[in-house]
Order: C-alpha cells, then sequence, then structure tokens
C-alpha cells in the first residue's frame, strides 16, 4: 500500500485541500501564527535546557 510514502502529487492535494478550507485570505494570517509559535516553543525548550543544566563551578 504505502511502498513510496508521500509522493509529490499527494503534496499537492493536501494543498489545495488546504487551501479550499482556510481560503487564500487567511492563509497568511494562519501562517503568522504557526511561525510566532514555533519561536516561542523553540525559546521555551532552550529556556528549559539552560535551567536543567548544572552549573559549572567558577575556576579558581
Amino acid at each position: 500500500m504505502l511502498r513510496n510514502g508521500l509522493e509529490p502529487w499527494h503534496l499537492l492535494i493536501v494543498a489545495i485541500v488546504v487551501l479550499v478550507l482556510f481560503g487564500s485570505k487567511k492563509l497568511p494570517d494562519t501562517a503568522r501564527a504557526l511561525g510566532k509559535s514555533m519561536r516561542i516553543l523553540k525559546s521555551e525548550t532552550k529556556a528549559m535546557k539552560e535551567e536543567t543544566l548544572p552549573q559549572e563551578a567558577p575556576p579558581k
């Protein structure tokens, strides 16, 4: 069934469905909101990683 995975025409169908569902006027706003959410998520995960790293002792 899925021997080749996603082919280019699958992605084209998905793009057409998204365009029909959301309309061309809503897509830029949706993409902007998604980008903003991704930046927030990235900064929060970076802050969590820095928080969990052990503090290095200052050199003597």
